[in-house]
């Protein structure tokens, strides 16, 4: 998809992605001091994201080149009955920010979101992340008050799922 911006396109990713899409998750898990949390595979994500559809993503190309990701997967408001879209991660490569592709790419989102019928465009932003949280508000979200995120995997999420008989 071409964007008003010179050179840069906007493509949806394919299988043959998988290794460079787990260069950008860890790329920002690293950013975000989370890297030894990451344990997604080019495998995994083939399996997961393309074969069986779970998520998307989309890739920015400076010139060719692919510059930045972001990855997002369908949701549900039951407030609304409608689908939605959850932006899971937003990245473009430090050498390459600040000439708007993040920008870019989270409007061609929300272009995505109205076409598919959306209610919402939703993502998480680490509090400590003010520059990022200050972009976002500037151009129209709204933090959601009074919600916090739970999460549970691994030993507590086995543990858990064994109460249900």
């Amino acid at each position: 998809m071409e964007t008003s911006l010179p050179d840069f396109i906007i493509r949806f990713a394919e299988k043959p992605d998988a290794p460079l899409i787990v260069k950008y998750i860890r790329d920002l898990a690293s950013y975000e001091n989370e890297l030894e949390d990451v344990t997604v595979t080019p495998e995994t994500l083939e399996k997961y994201m393309f074969d069986q559809k779970g998520a998307e993503c989309l890739i920015g190309e400076f010139n060719g080149n692919p510059v930045g990701f972001a990855f997002f997967h369908n949701s549900f408001s039951t407030f609304l009955g409608k689908p939605g879209i959850n932006l899971v991660d937003l990245y473009i490569e430090p050498d390459m920010r600040g000439r708007g592709y993040g920008k870019a790419m989270l409007s061609y989102l929300a272009k995505l979101t109205k076409e598919r019928d959306c209610g919402r465009l939703e993502w998480w932003v680490h509090d400590w992340n003010e520059s990022a949280a200050k972009h976002y508000l500037n151009w129209g979200a709204e933090m959601v008050k009074y919600i916090r995120v739970y999460r549970m995997d691994g030993q507590p999420l086995d543990k858990f799922s064994k109460e249900f008989k």
